[in-house]
């Protein structure tokens, strides 16, 4: 475990103390993750290369088991994701939560075999009952996958040098394993739903599972540990501004404000690292708040979703979120306008 040396005055020892706990961490490298123990049994896990995960974990042990939240993007992944597992517990996987119902958060689930507990928001029962194979986030990621493929056999077919040509054939049989692995696919719904709030109870740990509104989907669910200080945020919040194509941009800000009322010290987010500097939250939501009065007010002028997304100036969020050119997500605007229209609910 990695020593931190406290220095300071006695005022802040607290809330140093606090974070030390919740940052402390043990690295553990397997074939495929890593995992960082950022409380006691209480593992961070991300992808490390050897295959596409491309969505974060975590895992939580309990006395006698272990709850996972999110099962990455494929069965494969998620089966890498349970030999992991095994490398820090040999205590079964009883229980598996669904942040929310994106295809590189869910899809993995079958992995986990017939009878585990899947726990979800009602929205993401609705998304994986309803027609998960033609939504749109769903479609267009295999579209990516296949163009990528297609643009390395092309790259492949120009190459110059047995190194050139190594390094892209390693590169296109990555994402043709990534394309096969979609074979497995199995849409597999929660069975267990909750609305508002839900607590698990259980072997030494109590982990309460909150929806506070609508955001990055219909269903975004906080997955917090109270007595660690830690939250799994899924995609409602990542260390800056979501993919916002099935998101609720208008109440984000609102649904992050209610997040802010957990006493959490680390946030653990569905991609990229984890944090403690809460001021990244108040970013985000001062720019999904700024992107809603903008986009209205080109709206109001008279202009198309794509005219908006180019006139669109969030330039003024350069300093904390790195927003230097003119212009929005057009995938986003045009769903604001279809909120603002009427034509989705």
């Amino acid at each position: 475990m990695r020593r931190v040396h406290l220095l300071g005055v006695l005022a802040a020892f607290s809330l140093t103390v606090s974070l030390n706990v919740a940052l402390a961490q043990e690295i553990i490298d397997t074939p495929t993750h890593r995992l960082e123990e950022v409380a006691e049994g209480i593992y961070f896990a991300t992808g490390n290369g050897a295959l596409y995960t491309m969505s974060n974990a975590l895992i939580i042990e309990r006395d006698q088991d272990v709850v996972v939240v999110d099962s990455h993007i494929t069965p494969a992944a998620g089966r890498a994701l349970l030999d992991s597992i095994r490398v820090v517990t040999s205590k079964p996987v009883t229980t598996l939560i669904n942040s929310h119902y994106h295809y590189d958060h869910a899809n993995g689930v079958p992995a986990f075999g017939p009878d585990i507990e899947i726990i979800g928001h009602e929205v993401t029962y609705e998304k994986l009952t309803a027609d998960p194979a033609n939504e749109h986030t769903y479609l267009s990621s295999l579209q990516r996958f296949d163009n990528t493929v297609a643009r390395l056999e092309q790259e492949l077919e120009n190459a110059s040098s047995t190194q050139e040509r190594q390094e892209l054939q390693e590169q296109l049989e990555f994402w043709q394993a990534q394309v096969s692995a979609q074979d497995e696919i199995v849409f597999t719904p929660p069975t267990t739903t909750l609305r508002d709030t839900l607590t698990l109870y259980r072997g030494g740990r109590e982990i309460q599972l909150h929806y506070f509104g609508r955001a990055h989907t219909g269903g975004d669910l906080a997955i917090y540990l109270p007595e660690e200080k830690i939250v799994f945020t899924g995609d409602m919040m990542l260390g800056g501004v979501s993919y916002m194509g099935d998101g609720y941009v208008t109440e984000w800000a609102d649904t992050l404000q209610a997040l802010k009322q957990l006493d959490f010290h680390l946030v653990l987010p569905g991609h990229g690292p984890g944090f403690s500097d809460r001021a990244r939250i108040d970013n985000v939501q001062a720019y999904y708040t700024d992107l809603t009065e903008e986009v209205r007010r080109l709206k109001g002028l008279g202009y198309s979703a794509e005219e908006a997304a180019t006139r669109a100036d969030l330039r003024q969020h350069a300093d904390t979120l790195g927003i230097t050119q003119l212009g929005a997500n057009l995938e986003a605007v045009q769903r604001m306008y279809d909120i603002m229209d009427g034509l989705i609910e």
